[in-house]
């Protein structure tokens, strides 16, 4: 166990990670990491936020029914987090791929403490999530993030506008704050877990051309990777 909590367990293969609020860019910056590095003969493993199967429909439904309190929302996040690293992120950096996640633990950490949970649980909570070679954090204004935000998507979804935290009964006005109490956990983290801050505010590609340098410096020969994944692959 390493000194922040996180499993400091050594895998022949490299995860990467992505962190910021809602409009910062960030699933656009992975996405497109994720296309160069196959491109380059990578093998590759996309997980994403809350897509385990095992929970998705239970929380679906907590969501619609207005069920899930803080302590519920972080015990189902952390189910689904603890189902893909046991079936998605573990297996495949032990065969050597490069393992890519659309949001990880720092996550929750942010999400939960917003919401009232004690930072200390919730750390615990996820003591058994693998430390990532890089977590990137993307720095954006909360204005800027916004306007993304509204431009996209305008009618805002009860949880995800913080509305079951009682911070405002306007989901906009809700938002901006629950937003805000996220910004400062991140910002709170970047040193206790040495994210490495972006920019969201550059150019897609120009963030996209830091993002490559920075991963390049952390990756082995190509044939190392590929040949542990289908090492792996075979004797499974």
């Amino acid at each position: 166990m390493s000194l922040n909590g996180l499993s400091d367990q050594n895998y022949p293969g490299r995860l990467f990670c992505v962190e910021g609020i809602d409009g910062s860019g960030k699933s656009t910056q992975i996405a497109l990491l994720h296309e160069w590095l196959k491109s380059e003969g990578y093998a590759v493993k996309f997980s994403e936020w809350n897509s385990s199967p095992l929970v998705k429909n239970t929380t679906s439904r907590g969501k619609k029914k207005h069920l899930l309190t803080p302590t519920t929302f972080s015990l189902i996040h952390a189910t689904d987090f603890a189902d893909r690293t046991e079936h998605e992120i573990i297996p495949y950096l032990k065969a050597g791929a490069v393992v890519l996640c659309d949001r990880y633990c720092y996550t929750a950490f942010a999400r939960d403490v917003a919401r009232g949970v004690s930072p200390r649980w919730v750390r615990q909570l996820y003591r058994f999530a693998a430390m990532p070679t890089v977590a990137f954090y993307f720095r954006v204004p909360l204005e800027v993030a916004l306007d993304r935000i509204v431009m996209g998507r305008p009618d805002l979804k009860f949880y995800e506008a913080g509305l079951d935290i009682g911070l405002s009964g306007d989901p906009m006005e809700s938002f901006k704050l629950f937003q805000a109490r996220i910004v400062a956990e991140y910002e709170k983290m970047t040193g206790e877990f040495n994210f490495t801050v972006m920019d969201a505010t550059r150019t897609i590609e120009d963030q996209q051309r830091q993002m490559r340098n920075i991963v390049k410096k952390h990756m082995p020969r190509r044939s190392r990777l590929h040949s542990a994944a289908k090492t792996e692959s075979k004797s499974a």
